[in-house]
């Protein structure tokens, strides 16, 4: 898939588990397990935003285009 999904870059970064990132959005860690591999067909602009309100970055930082 050409999207990548550089979450887990992120909660290093931020020095956040997954756990903690998933309660404060309020979305299951099952969820935002999908997210993070990339796996997830699509994501709600709410949940994005609230990512990146917690995380305290853009969307392009989380999200990112590649050529195949």
């Amino acid at each position: 898939m050409p999207i990548l999904v550089n979450l887990d870059v992120m909660l290093v970064k931020r020095k956040m588990k997954s756990k903690e990132l998933a309660e404060k959005i309020g979305i299951t860690t099952a969820n935002l397990s999908i997210l993070k591999s990339g796996k997830a067909k699509a994501i709600r602009f709410s949940t994005l935003e609230a990512i990146c309100k917690v995380l305290d970055c853009q969307p392009s930082d989380i999200l990112e285009y590649t050529e195949e």
